[in-house]
């Protein structure tokens, strides 16, 4: 059992999606999590910048290198190449139009083969049909807690769906993590009280 599944069902060697105002905030979580080296890979049109030393808080700024290009062809063959090199623990993909499946099991198989874990972003309502897992993260409001959100798996090929009340210690550079009910109910409803480092050993 690696690091990822003993805190959250989210498997290495497989991909992964994720959406809502709080994906990037997932993303850098689980940057701190995988530890190694990570590629995070946008097309030049998309807005915004990622800045990596404002992750730092949650992993260490050097282990990631940025790729833009011009177009989702582009950030696909470059994830891919990432996925299947046996070089990363985590390749981050954003992308602005939902996924076919051909080439969505061509992330899931280079996954796979690379032994790292893939993380589509995406907007809200679109996603990979290969995906392992797909989640919906969205901030709440807390009058005393800024770092508030709640982290929900809207598809779980593997498992169950659940949500998760998430908040980020910024002393101990920590993800706290409370599990809700499960969704699609099993033989046996548990809450779950666990806590994921942000900061890479």
């Amino acid at each position: 059992m690696n690091a990822l599944d003993a805190i959250f069902p989210l498997r290495a060697g497989r991909t992964h999606d994720v959406s809502g105002p709080g994906a990037r905030f997932f993303a850098a979580a689980l940057m701190g999590a995988c530890g190694g080296d990570c590629l995070w890979v946008r097309a030049e049109f998309l807005p915004g910048m990622i800045n990596p030393v404002a992750l730092s808080a949650f992993a260490d700024p050097k282990k990631l290198l940025l790729a833009r290009t011009k177009d989702q062809t582009e950030t696909l063959a470059a994830a891919e190449e990432g996925l299947r090199s046996g070089a990363l623990a985590l390749v981050v993909l954003e992308l602005d139009r939902p996924l076919e499946l051909t080439p969505g099991r061509r992330l899931q198989l280079a996954a796979e083969a690379g032994h790292a874990t893939g993380l589509c972003l995406f907007p809200e309502a679109m996603g990979n049909p290969a995906a392992e897992t797909r989640w919906l993260c969205r901030p709440l409001f807390s009058p005393t807690d800024s770092t508030l959100q709640l982290w929900s798996i809207i598809k779980n090929k593997t498992g169950t769906n659940k949500s998760w009340t998430v908040r980020f210690d910024e002393e101990t550079h920590r993800i706290h993590m409370v599990s809700e009910t499960a969704e699609r109910a099993g033989p046996q409803k548990t809450s779950d009280r666990r806590s994921l480092r942000g900061h890479a050993s």
